[in-house]
């Protein structure tokens, strides 16, 4: 499989360029141009000189590279099932019918005078373009404090879709007390909040959620206290907040691999994040001691369904010249997605 993989990629050149997110397999990152957060590679992608963007990630960041990528460039999926159980957590029709719900309160306007719509990058297009159209932005979990802050600034209510995670983090970060957090339910009247709650709110969370890093526990980070004298503790904000206040840091991926290293030899670290990464930094960093906060090893099913198999076969289509699992983003939801990244891109801090 490896060598059918290397002859495709060689007879293809410069035409396609491969992205591998961190959370990827070794046996399919081992092939990655580039690898990197799901913004990063869009980004990088965008400005590639390749037709083909074979993404070897999860559906919402095929979607993001296409709505960066040029006109001419196609973007490729190698498996269509891998998705994003968070970014499924907030369909399109779900927040439409919550955005009306917030206009007959006389929380907002349609077009988002009273609230500021945010969203996580971990979300569709669609919704990345519902949060355009009101004027809101995108962040990542490098930035979702100087988005959020900027939010604030405009309006002084946020909803923040869909990872309601990093949502109370990050709010909590920027002195906002818990009791002002309150959470979206969709599955609820209403939310499953009053009208008084919903007027009171500084931030209307989501109820989504990183299906990996949700599994890890406050217990996990005193149990491995308990074993390794001087670990350090390091999560992911898309952890619970009960776990983050455990953790002697938090911070995006790229955050986590620079904590780790930098840290002197012999350094000790616990990595609430996804196995892959957690055992790719170990390899990377032989002289430290890393392990997982979860002992069972929290796994990303979805992006693990990107296999080397699916990799060959889609080189090897393209190298007929067959595009095969082509993601494309519809144009109207593509020109408010745009704004809506552009905007983060103008914010600063």
């Amino acid at each position: 499989m490896d060598a059918r993989i290397c002859i495709a990629r060689e007879i293809l050149g410069e035409q396609c360029v491969v992205l591998g997110h961190h959370y990827q397999r070794d046996e399919v990152i081992q092939f990655s141009d580039f690898q990197g957060d799901s913004w990063r590679l869009s980004e990088l992608a965008s400005k590639a000189k390749g037709q083909y963007i074979v993404f070897c990630g999860v559906h919402f960041m095929a979607e993001s590279a296409d709505i960066l990528a040029r006109p001419d460039q196609a973007v490729i999926l190698p498996d269509l099932n891998a998705g994003c159980s968070m970014a499924d957590m907030a369909e399109i029709s779900q927040v439409e019918n919550a955005w009306e719900q917030f206009v007959r309160l006389g929380l907002t306007t349609d077009r988002g005078d009273g609230i500021t719509p945010l969203t996580y990058m971990n979300s569709t297009a669609a919704i990345k373009a519902f949060v355009g159209e009101r004027g809101g932005t995108v962040c990542t979990s490098s930035n979702a404090h100087a988005a959020m802050k900027w939010a604030f600034e405009r309006n002084g209510k946020i909803l923040f879709l869909p990872d309601q995670h990093l949502g109370r983090n990050t709010g909590y970060a920027l002195n906002i007390p818990l009791d002002e957090m309150v959470v979206w339910d969709p599955h609820q009247l209403q939310g499953g909040q009053s009208a008084e709650k919903l007027r009171k709110a500084k931030v209307i969370l989501w109820k989504g959620h990183c299906s990996v890093h949700q599994r890890f526990l406050p217990e996990h980070a005193d149990s491995v206290r308990e074993r390794y004298e001087g670990i350090k503790v390091i999560v992911h904000p898309e952890c619970r907040w009960e776990v983050c206040q455990k953790a002697d840091d938090m911070g995006s991926t790229d955050k986590l691999r620079r904590l780790v290293a930098e840290a002197p030899a012999g350094a000790k670290f616990a990595i609430g994040t996804e196995i892959h990464l957690v055992n790719r930094l170990a390899k990377q960093n032989p002289d430290k001691l890393i392990v997982s906060l979860n002992d069972s090893g929290c796994l990303c099913t979805t992006m693990y369904r990107i296999s080397p198999q699916h990799l060959a076969w889609s080189l090897e289509n393209l190298v007929e010249d067959n595009v095969v699992n082509q993601i494309k983003v519809r144009s109207a939801i593509k020109h408010w997605a745009k704004i809506a990244l552009d905007r983060m891109l103008q914010i600063k801090g």
